[in-house]
């Protein structure tokens, strides 16, 4: 009998699901606003503050982990049991994440038991606030060079980390910090 994915270790999870980098795809921002209409259609736009692609395949002409990364962020009126009832609808997996900001919640899709299935999504629900990601995006589309620094950062540590998702994120974290600080005095 297979384990489900939330019975499943980390080790367990690292070695089903390792550490890929894609090339570039020019469908990743389709793929995007398909499944943007879908949550849309299923939450109610009053539910929902912002929705926007986030993560490496977010900027064009760089490699990335295929899964299209979302940022959905929510009103402290949101009732959280209909958004995870919502989402579920939409085959997506309920992954709490309770020691990030309040309200930080994960929902994946593309993942099963015997490993990526379909197109990978990562919905990242957070209550409405001045998120780091956007800022992210933004610096590395419009400076291609530190974009470029990115994807060889994400390249050699996939290599490394193959199978440790949490040490390959950890790893980028002073690299994203850094960007990140960058951004937001650039771009505010």
């Amino acid at each position: 009998m297979t384990k489900q994915l939330d019975q499943m270790s980390n080790e367990e999870l690292g070695i089903l699901f390792p550490i890929i980098i894609s090339e570039p795809n020019s469908n990743w921002k389709e793929l995007f606003e398909k499944e943007k209409k879908e949550i849309e259609k299923v939450l109610g736009s009053n539910n929902l503050v912002r929705l926007e692609h986030i993560g490496s395949t977010a900027i064009p002409n760089l490699k990335a982990k295929p899964s299209i990364d979302i940022l959905l962020e929510i009103s402290r009126k949101t009732v959280i049991k209909r958004l995870i009832d919502g989402l579920r609808k939409l085959k997506y997996h309920f992954i709490p994440k309770p020691d990030n900001p309040e309200s930080h919640m994960m929902f994946v899709k593309g993942y099963t038991s015997d490993g990526f299935k379909g197109q990978a999504f990562h919905i990242h629900v957070r209550y409405s606030g001045d998120w780091d990601e956007p800022y992210f995006r933004d610096y590395l589309i419009q400076n291609p060079q530190v974009a470029k620094e990115y994807e060889n950062l994400k390249i050699k540590l996939s290599k490394e980390f193959k199978n440790d998702r949490e040490g390959y994120t950890d790893m980028k974290a002073d690299f994203v910090k850094h960007i990140n600080e960058l951004a937001r005095k650039k771009l505010k």
